[in-house]
């Protein structure tokens, strides 16, 4: 229902608009106060030794930034750079922190998206609520680049590159603070990063155009890869920022899903749900970044559905020509 007030401008608003108004003024009031303390030096950022770069956004939710870290983390690597990446591990529970994600680490301990960006790079992740303490413990790792999965207002961490991904289709909804709104912080705050990039629709001027291109969908169990509209009666769920965006890609794609099931952002699966879910269809076909909490137990017929992020070749020249102005300021030179 939350959604339908911030995006879709939903008559119940003017019923809670009462309510969470005023909420939304303490929101406001509280970041900002915490922003300034950090710009005034009242409270201390940690510097790291090598570039840290943030991907984030200013709206709650998932718009895209996982997919960015990737496309950056393979950017970097082609050019010959060590980067790493750091992560809070948003709806895990780690037995200690700092902790450095490997083929083992379960998601319920490092977190969805950072045993996904482990899993597709191999780069050094590591999972910390103190970013500080992730990245020191990154250091140890022989990286010369930090790339930080979300982490925007987590100004605790100085930064040397900001990257705002939007929505492009949502855009900001009813551009009001929470809770009576999606934003994190206002949307002027764009005006102060880096660059940011728009996850599909039409961008508007100085934004980056970014599409995610899907591949084939690959089997969980056999490693398979087959084209998704060869795949009958699917089941499909996903347990992202906005569903709706994954479903509308499937068919996109020539696929006829008869089973469409959204799941809360990084929510704990149960098995028995999902069994049950799959079992009103001939196959299941989920995101990648559900799949890696789905590895464990999932059935020969189940499906995920990889992306990535496509960025111009001279929005990607300019990134990479900004990126390597900050590591010579570093003097570190790729190899």
């Amino acid at each position: 229902m939350i959604e339908k007030i911030w995006f879709q401008h939903h008559p119940i608003r003017f019923v809670l608009w009462p309510l969470l108004w005023p909420l939304s003024l303490v929101f406001k009031a509280i970041s900002r106060s915490r922003r300034e303390a950090f710009q005034t030096g009242k409270k201390k950022s940690y510097k790291a030794p090598v570039p840290v770069v943030i991907v984030g956004n200013i709206t709650a939710g998932g718009n895209g930034k996982t997919p960015v870290v990737i496309w950056l983390v393979e950017t970097l690597q082609s050019l010959g750079f060590r980067p790493g990446v750091v992560s809070r591990g948003y709806g895990a529970k780690a037995p200690s922190y700092p902790l450095l994600v490997s083929d083992s680490t379960s998601t319920s301990h490092c977190g969805d998206e950072p045993k996904l960006i482990f899993q597709r790079t191999k780069v050094p992740v590591a999972v910390d609520p103190i970013r500080s303490n992730a990245v020191k413990a990154l250091l140890s790792q022989n990286v010369d680049i930090i790339i930080t999965d979300d982490g925007l207002q987590h100004y605790a961490l100085d930064r040397d590159i900001e990257f705002a991904v939007v929505d492009g289709v949502r855009r900001f909804g009813n551009e009001q603070l929470l809770p009576l709104g999606p934003l994190r912080e206002p949307v002027s705050r764009l005006k102060e990063v880096d660059f940011t990039i728009t996850n599909g629709g039409t961008p508007l001027a100085g934004e980056v155009a970014m599409t995610l291109l899907p591949d084939l969908a690959v089997n969980i169990v056999t490693g398979e890869r087959v084209s998704v509209d060869t795949l009958s009666n699917i089941v499909a769920w996903a347990g992202i920022g906005h569903p709706p965006r994954f479903f509308n890609t499937l068919k996109s794609l020539g696929a006829k899903p008869i089973v469409e099931h959204g799941f809360a952002d990084h929510q704990d699966f149960d098995s028995s749900v999902l069994f049950a879910l799959a079992e009103r269809g001939d196959n299941v076909v989920m995101t990648e970044k559900d799949a890696v909490k789905c590895a464990a137990f999932a059935k020969e017929n189940w499906w995920y559905l990889p992306v990535s992020a496509q960025i111009s070749h001279v929005d990607e020249q300019h990134i990479v020509e900004t990126i390597k102005e900050v590591m010579e300021q570093y003097g570190s030179p790729s190899a």
